[in-house]
């Protein structure tokens, strides 16, 4: 009995199933390549999440109903700075303004008009705070 055509049947599926193992074992390496992109990418939106959560209480809260004059988010970016309460001079200083007193009665008015847009609050006369 010749068994040569058996074995030579065997050799092409012997080679047909290397060729596939091979196949197999180079797109399993590209899988795994993106697998780690995939994997790093995903750190990297956890990071930002975890930063921007982070950062968000120091951002001024935005206001529909904020005045569209330039200075009202100078204003509030100068309360986000300071904890303490400011005047309108501090204010005017602050916001590189010359000293005289139109500047300070504008800024005082417009730190007015921020308190009856419940956005500070003046604790005294004359010394407005942000509202918590």
């Amino acid at each position: 009995m010749n068994i040569q055509p058996l074995l030579d049947a065997l050799g092409i599926q012997e080679e047909a199933a290397r060729a596939l193992t091979n196949d197999l074992r180079t797109r399993i390496g590209e899988l795994q390549d993106h697998l780690r992109e995939a994997e790093t990418h995903l750190e990297h939106l956890a990071i930002t999440r975890k930063t921007a959560t982070a950062l968000a209480d120091r951002l001024p809260a935005a206001s529909p109903d904020l005045p569209e004059h330039p200075d009202y988010p100078r204003i509030l970016a100068v309360f986000n700075e300071t904890a303490g309460p400011l005047r309108a001079r501090d204010i005017c200083e602050a916001l590189d303004h010359e000293l005289l007193p139109k500047n300070i009665e504008g800024i005082r008015a417009k730190l007015k008009r921020l308190v009856k847009l419940d956005i500070l609050t003046e604790a005294d006369t004359g010394n407005f705070t942000k509202k918590q």
